[in-house]
């Protein structure tokens, strides 16, 4: 007898059941389960807390989304439609520096999608993910590179490591309760006697310790990712992580600018 083909593991390869009651959706189920990643991070999210939450029983919930792994990848494609690629214009650099920074943003409002990107399944064949992976090709296309996938991976590449270590940060920060600056504060004695004895390190810290200054308080409590406020000055702590990101985007963009054809 011939083995039993094994089901492919991803909620995009089986078709969607039926409500079994009025209030409970796979939209419902997914919008809370991005609430409870959004506040407490993956390790938080249970099929029984989420079914709780939603006043359901956890069966309820099977009958809509088969495992944890399958809410994960409809988590995935659902913030994806927040990040916005723009049309190609007379500007192919700053076309995709908007696209890089707004999945940024995208990523540090949602801390966990950066790291859960690679782990998601077949989060990849979502409608939102398509359409988003569509206007990136277009985009890329336009410009006029040779291998376009290639260059939405190597832009890519950069954006999501930043992004999962800039959103890991944040994450530490948000649990001391305290703002981005005066963590940093309270930290930076601690940092400096760290790099004590490393010469390179030491004067990095001494620097940055000089230049630190306090950032105020509505500004600390503004979206992470959003530009600086004049108020924020240059050497706040969000608009020091808008810098470093845009210094590396430079970089990526001038090395793909070489493949552009002359």
């Amino acid at each position: 007898m011939a083995e039993k083909t094994k089901p492919i593991p991803s909620v995009w390869a089986r078709g969607q059941r039926e409500a079994d009651q009025p209030a409970l959706s796979r939209a419902a189920i997914v919008r809370e389960a991005i609430a409870m990643l959004d506040a407490d991070g993956i390790e938080a999210l249970s099929m029984r807390k989420l079914a709780a939450r939603l006043n359901a029983g956890a069966t309820s919930l099977y009958r809509h989304v088969a495992t944890k792994d399958e809410l994960m990848e409809l988590a995935v494609d659902e913030v994806c439609a927040e990040v916005h690629v723009p049309a190609a214009g007379p500007d192919w650099r700053a076309d995709v520096t908007a696209a890089a920074s707004s999945f940024r943003a995208t990523a540090l409002r949602h801390p966990w999608l950066s790291s859960v990107l690679g782990q998601a399944g077949l989060a990849y064949l979502g409608p939102n993910l398509m359409a988003y992976s569509e206007r990136l090709a277009a985009l890329f296309t336009a410009v006029g590179f040779p291998e376009p996938s290639r260059a939405i991976d190597t832009v890519f590449s950069y954006v999501i490591g930043m992004s999962t270590t800039e959103a890991a940060w944040l994450t530490t920060v948000a649990r001391t309760g305290e703002t981005e600056a005066a963590f940093i504060a309270r930290l930076m004695p601690a940092a400096q006697q760290a790099a004590a004895g490393h010469e390179h390190l030491q004067d990095a810290y001494g620097e940055a310790a000089a230049r630190l200054v306090a950032a105020e308080p509505d500004a600390a409590a503004s979206p992470a990712g959003a530009p600086a406020s004049p108020a924020g000055a240059p050497d706040s702590p969000q608009a020091i992580r808008d810098a470093k990101f845009a210094y590396g985007m430079e970089v990526v963009l001038d090395g793909l600018a070489l493949r552009l054809p002359r």
